[in-house]
Formats: structure tokens, sequence, C-alpha cells
């Protein structure tokens, strides 16, 4: 007769495997104890299953025969590449779905084991196959955590020096398209468009518009507030603010393909917005806007706090708000890596100058 004991074996193994990977991912990329400490002890709920479906090591050692495993060689592409750990923590959340599954179904097919007689015996009160159920489901609701924090992670967020907000009210001296090549001539390696008066389709073409000169310029191209409108025009990613859509709700809209920014103004707003996956951080208001009137400043000292914390600072940072070049240094003192204007350059009656003047003057940190 089959016996299920070599499966539960290789799928205990499996199981613990892709839950390692997830800890360690979390732990080690995402600073987080709290996901870490909570995948930690799934993995030792295995060993709970183990003990309830009267399991130990040697037995499991005892039906393991990897030399004469037929599966040892099969493999397919997808398994030998990964396009960074996004599909790394992908993978590792499948294995152990997936072989929880299989635990699940196979401690029901186990001989019956009279109880042990030993007084140092587990006490068995709740069936393995239970166990094993409701640890899937645990782990699902983790491998949803983990994705959603670690974001697109796949390599096309990088640390911007300076992001350009492009509204066409504030281009004082030249029409916005002329003011957004001029920027990214200047040393701009990003563009926001921040429009929020349009109507919808103007919205449309202006965003197809500007991912255009982006484009043609090796910049890259972010839409205020609106998902719908970046995934049309194809721009690289969308920037929310504390009232806009969740990121969660981002990226049930569009997944991995955009990359999500979110503004904050505090330690607590950037923690959850790391938390939650976002793949950059606004952080502000630094100073007095004539953009936008601020009711209260984060001023550097935030941006300092933000940098010293290992949960935010493995995000890139866009300073924000009143940043010229005669202030900027003062953000570079405190370790600024990118920040991002509006009127300093769209309202520039040389706006190429006065994108490289900001970049130069932040320096060396912001490369």
């Amino acid at each position: 007769m089959a016996d299920p004991r070599r499966i539960l074996d290789a799928n205990l193994n499996r199981a613990r495997e892709g839950l390692r990977v997830m800890e360690d991912i979390a732990r080690f990329v995402l600073s987080s104890g709290s996901l870490a400490a909570e995948l930690k002890d799934s993995r030792h709920q295995l060993r709970r299953i183990a003990e309830a479906a009267r399991l130990d090591a040697l037995t499991l050692a005892a039906w393991r025969d990897t030399p004469n495993d037929v599966g040892t060689g099969i493999t397919t592409d997808p398994e030998t590449q990964r396009r960074g750990l996004l599909d790394v923590a992908i993978a590792a959340g499948k294995r152990a779905g997936e072989a929880l599954r299989v635990i699940e179904e196979c401690v029901k097919a186990l001989p019956e084991v009279p109880p042990a007689d030993s007084p140092t015996a587990p006490r068995v009160e709740v069936s393995p196959a239970s166990l094993a159920k409701d640890l899937r489901y645990r782990v699902y609701d983790q491998e949803r955590r983990l994705l959603l924090a670690l974001g697109t992670a796949d390599g096309r967020v990088r640390q911007w020096r300076l992001c350009v907000l492009i509204t066409e009210s504030l281009c004082a001296n030249r029409p916005w398209p002329e003011v957004a090549a001029l920027a990214l001539k200047g040393g701009a390696d990003c563009l926001q468009l921040r429009e929020k008066g349009l109507p919808d389709r103007e919205l449309r073409r202006r965003a197809r518009q500007l991912v255009d000169v982006c484009r043609s310029h090796g910049g890259m191209c972010i839409i205020n507030d609106r998902p719908d409108i970046a995934l049309l025009s194809e721009a690289d990613g969308v920037h929310l603010g504390q009232e806009d859509l969740s990121i969660a709700d981002v990226r049930r809209i569009a997944g991995r393909s955009l990359i999500v920014g979110v503004s904050t103004a505090n330690m607590t707003q950037a923690l959850r917005a790391a938390e939650d996956g976002a793949d950059y951080c606004g952080c502000g208001p630094m100073f007095p806007s004539s953009t936008k009137a601020k009711p209260a400043l984060s001023g550097p000292e935030y941006l300092r706090q933000y940098l010293a914390d290992e949960r935010t600072a493995r995000l890139p940072h866009l300073a924000i708000s009143g940043i010229t070049s005669d202030n900027v240094g003062t953000l570079a003192s405190v370790g600024c890596r990118g920040v991002a204007v509006s009127s300093a350059v769209c309202g520039a009656v040389e706006p190429e100058a006065a994108a490289l003047e900001i970049v130069q003057r932040l320096g060396d940190r912001g490369l």
C-alpha cells in the first residue's frame, strides 16, 4: 500500500524553505520585525503539524530518498530566472502555500497510529489537517502583506535627483512642453504632471504628451493622483496624496505596472507608506511654498528622521515644497538625495539653467 510519509517529508521541507525565504526578505529587505516574527512563527507551526501527525524527524528522514527522486531533475525556465526580489517573494509564497495544501491532504491519508503511552509524547488536541489548513490561510495573508510591502521591486524605481512638477499655469515664460523638455536637459530625471482642473480627456492627452517628452530625453514620467490616466498614457507611475486612493487600491488597478509614490509629512505617514508598499516617498513640506499654502512645515528635521530609520531609508525620497537653488544646500547637508520642485523651474526665464543649478547645488548626494 502506498504511504504518504515520503510526500509529507518533501512538502514539510518545501513549506519550511518557502517561509524562510519570505522571512529573510521581511527581515533584511523590508526591516519589518513584526512580519519577520510572524513568518518565523509560521515555520515553527510546521513542527506542530508534524507532531500532531506523529511524524518525528527520524521517521521523516527514514522515508526520504533524494537520490531516487524523479522530480529533482525536472525544472522549467521560470524556475531558473527571477527579475528581482518581488519575483523571489512570489515564488517563495507559492511554494509555501502549495506545500501546505499537499500536507493538509496527505495527513488525512496517514495510517492510524495508536496514541503513545509515554508521558512525554506530545498531546494531540487538534487534527493535523486542521492545523495545516489554518496555517495555509495564515500564510496566504502573510504572502499578501509581503508582496504589497515590496512594491514593484523590479529595478525600475531609482533615486531621482530632480523631479519637476509640470503645471501649465506656473509656466509663465514658455509653453509647458518646452519647459518640460528644458527641465530634462538641465538635469531633471523625472517629471510629474500636476493638473488638477483639467477635464479627463484633456488630462489624458496631456499626460501622453508629457510621457513622449520624457521618453525622448531619457526621463521618467509620473502622473499626480490618477492611476487610470497613468495607465492610459503609459506613464511610469502615479503619485498619491494622503487623501487619494490607497496603495492597495492602485495595485488592484495596475498591479506591478506602475511605480507608486506617496506624499508624507511625518514619520507615522512614512512608515505606513513603507509598510503598504510605496516605491518612493515625497517628504515635506520642507519650506514655505508660493505655489500652495501649507498649514505647518515638516522641515529638514523630518527628512533627517526619514533617512535615519532603516524602514524608510531603503525607499527613494523626494523632498518637496518651497525648494530653490538658494535653500537646497540645507537639504543636502542632512543627506537629501532628491528633490521635487515646481515654480523654481516652471516659472524661470531659463528653465534649463534653473534645473541645472538645483542639481549642482544638491551635489553628489543626488547621484
